[in-house]
């Protein structure tokens, strides 16, 4: 009875393996669009400023962000170390295609416990990303706007709406590849 379940199992995970494979080499081209965020690869100086509200006093920051694609070129990924108004820190942002939804695809997680979920798009030179971000026990709409300026250079503003419906600024800044 052992042998034969051993058999069995054997033969499942081989003719599951083998599926997956199958399927992997089907469907293991990155999407058209991802080219797109070919703008975003290299090494980016930023600085702005953030505004007095929901996330303190206000005040100028700086950062460097690193981006490069991941293996396989389905996800661009960034890490950042920033110093200023929202203290010292780090992040960690996987940018992405999302083929079913058609809409490009932003995840980060930094040092301060923080995680963001955005879906964007591009219009033109405009890149607009959508989220949800929680302050305390409050949750609000969220806005990030990237206008590109030129291949080396950006400027991009943070809004927040506490109603869903009147966005305030809550940083601004600009980023210089370097």
């Amino acid at each position: 009875m052992k042998i034969r379940f051993g058999v069995l199992t054997c033969v499942t995970l081989v003719v599951g393996m083998a599926l997956m494979a199958r399927v992997q080499g089907e469907m293991s081209k990155p999407a058209p669009e991802l080219k797109k965020l070919d703008y975003f690869a290299g090494t980016w100086s930023a600085e702005g400023e953030v505004k007095p509200g929901p996330m303190g006093a206000g005040g100028k920051f700086t950062g460097t962000n690193r981006v490069e694609w991941m293996d396989g070129g389905f996800f661009l990924v960034t890490h950042s170390d920033f110093n200023g108004a929202l203290g010292k820190g780090m992040e960690t942002a996987y940018m992405g295609y999302d083929s079913d939804e058609k809409v490009y695809t932003y995840d980060s997680f930094n040092s301060l416990g923080e995680a963001d979920h955005a879906k964007g798009n591009l219009e033109g030179d405009t890149w607009t990303w959508q989220s949800e971000t929680r302050i305390g026990a409050r949750t609000m709409k969220a806005r990030l706007t990237i206008k590109m300026l030129l291949a080396t250079a950006y400027k991009f503003k943070f809004e927040m709406s506490p109603d869903g419906i009147t966005l305030n600024t809550v940083l601004e800044g600009k980023d210089a590849k370097k």
